[in-house]
């Protein structure tokens, strides 16, 4: 191999692996770099149970942060109570897909409600 050639297929390879760190290694922070700062003080953290404080701390936490995001995304309130965080998750993530004449309500029907 020539020299002008080992030197392009270096830089081929530096730019794939810089455009693979680019595209492919998700984002740390959510939509508009907002995610609470309690939410990631949880990250990495295990659990016992569902009635650790520490988790019900992370729940507590996780649940303000969608509810504020689902609120400013589609201006729909929710409860804090209500739901499960992770259930507020994908309830988010149902609202970003669902067609534009389609009531949130209908949405919300298929999750159990937590006191």
């Amino acid at each position: 191999m020539r020299m002008a050639d080992k030197h392009f297929v270096s830089m081929i390879s530096t730019l794939l692996i810089v455009l693979w760190f680019v595209c492919i290694v998700p984002p740390s922070q959510g939509k508009d770099g907002q995610v609470s700062s309690e939410v990631l003080s949880h990250a990495g953290k295990s659990y016992r149970s569902v009635e650790d404080p520490a988790y019900i701390s992370y729940e507590e936490a996780l649940r303000a942060c969608v509810i504020e995001r689902i609120k400013k995304e589609f201006g729909v309130v929710l409860d804090l109570k209500t739901y499960s965080g992770f259930d507020l998750l994908e309830i988010e993530a149902f609202f970003k897909f669902k067609k534009a004449g389609e009531p949130f309500e209908d949405f919300l029907k298929g999750f159990p409600k937590h006191r």
